[in-house]
């Protein structure tokens, strides 16, 4: 109990004090002197893209492999505290009839080298997730572009610190959000684009996955201690990024203010107590729910739930003026008839029900993803990596940087969809009451107006 109160104690001396709104208020630190956002940076095109991999475990081995497919791209070097992970992504290497990369194991410092290594130009972060900001801090200050597993940052101190750097360095710090790739929701972003939904006025997300199977598999169970001494959503960005790239934030809309709450912690309980805890130490909530709202007057809904028994439901929903698109329990599409374009059965059209197979089937393919040809997808389905969408989301990162373009997704939106997780927790440590949310760019939140990709002309 002494843990939970100096906790507690340690967040309520973050949060200034509360206006006459009721609204919680985080300090917000100036941006230092010579410093400028950003928003859109490009850098030099590099000829090879030469990345280190920091971590080679469960979700690192599965990057190195599909590296292997990127011509422009070298596989420097790999480091992981456990030799044999670095062997097995050696033999990748080596099957895909490239040079074996540098190794680095043995010690939980050693990661330290790849960092400071003149040949690398850009780290890859795929380590449990207390490490991530760190390891980030430290690459980028040895002057290296990094891409961080999700959640790039656990804390509101990790987040300042990446903007920061990234501002500081002029480098790229991009998270690695894999679900903003998936098929559907490029389709769906795409739509949004084009003005099949008319105004988006709401999105849903969620990360709802059972890891009864998993949580003796992360190295020294690092994510069930996590669970246990944090509460608030410690896992949005699956659900969020993609409704955040279709509601443009920092991109002519930012987060207003977020309330959350959550259930009482039972499963996490129990699973604490089986390992020899004390159960009462255990913070994180079965389910926990968050709703923002915006500036331009929308909202969006948010829950996480890595506990019950509930199918796998990434919930993600987009509702417009003029139609709505789902990806869960199935995906589908729902438009008002006018827009209901390949359709032949004209007497059933309507606005009340999901759009026929046929409608369905020729809206994904009117309106693919620009950054997906017919074939990127068949290679991607084929390579793998949840489906396809982490080929994709490297093969982005690589495109973008051999073409000296913007990354898909910037250092604000890795500390917007990870600030969830401590502004909820101050939320719920205060009864559900709103808290603000910092405006990440520092003022630059409408300096480009509509998510966009970049391309090389």
């Amino acid at each position: 109990m002494k843990r939970l109160a100096l906790i507690t104690a340690v967040l309520l001396a973050m949060v200034a004090c509360s206006t006459k709104d009721h609204i919680i208020r985080t300090k917000v630190p100036a941006r230092p002197a010579g410093q400028e956002d950003v928003v859109g940076l490009r850098l030099p095109p590099m000829d090879t893209v030469r990345v280190g991999f920091i971590g080679v475990g469960m979700r690192g081995r599965d990057a190195v492999r599909r590296f292997c497919f990127f011509p422009n791209a070298r596989i420097a070097a790999i480091c992981d505290v456990l030799p044999e992970n670095v062997e097995r992504c050696q033999g990748y290497l080596r099957k895909a009839s490239r040079p074996d990369a540098a190794a680095y194991s043995g010690s939980e410092e050693i990661w330290k080298e790849l960092c400071e290594r003149e040949d690398v130009n850009l780290v890859y972060i795929c380590t449990d997730w207390k490490n991530h900001a760190p390891m980030a801090l430290y690459a980028m200050e040895h002057g290296k572009n990094v891409a961080i597993e999700v959640p790039g940052a656990t804390s509101l101190k990790e987040i300042w610190a990446l903007i920061d750097m990234a501002e500081s360095k002029r480098l790229h710090c991009m998270m690695l959000e894999n679900c903003t790739y998936d098929f559907f929701e490029l389709t769906t972003l795409n739509m949004a684009q084009k003005g099949l939904f008319g105004e988006v006025i709401h999105g849903e997300g969620a990360y709802h996955h059972c890891l009864d199977d998993f949580w003796d598999e992360y190295w020294n169970s690092w994510r069930l201690d996590f669970n246990a001494g944090h509460n608030g959503d410690l896992y949005p960005t699956h659900g969020l990024g993609p409704v955040c790239q279709v509601m443009n934030i920092h991109r002519g809309d930012r987060f207003k203010t977020l309330t959350a709450m959550e259930t009482r912690s039972v499963v996490g309980k129990r699973l604490w107590k089986e390992r020899g805890h004390d159960p009462e130490e255990f913070r994180n909530g079965d389910e926990t729910m968050t709703m923002i709202s915006t500036e331009n007057g929308n909202t969006i809904l948010i829950e996480h739930d890595v506990m019950t028994p509930r199918p796998y439901d990434r919930m993600y929903q987009i509702v417009g003026t003029e139609g709505y698109a789902a990806k869960y329990p199935r995906q589908i599409y729902s438009l008002r008839p006018d827009r209901q374009e390949g359709a032949t059965d004209y007497d059933n059209l309507n606005s009340h029900r999901p759009v026929t197979p046929e409608v369905m089937a020729a809206l994904m393919e009117k309106y693919r993803s620009p950054i997906l040809t017919p074939e990127m997808e068949e290679l991607a389905k084929t390579v793998g990596g949840h489906g396809g969408m982490d080929f994709i989301m490297d093969y982005r990162l690589v495109y973008c940087l051999t073409n000296g373009l913007p990354l898909d997704m910037d250092v604000y939106d890795l500390a917007e969809w990870c600030c969830l997780s401590e502004l909820g927790s101050i939320s719920i440590a205060h009864g559900g009451a709103p808290v603000e949310v910092p405006d990440f760019t520092r003022g630059a939140w409408n300096k480009v107006c509509g998510y966009s990709y970049a391309f090389a002309e």
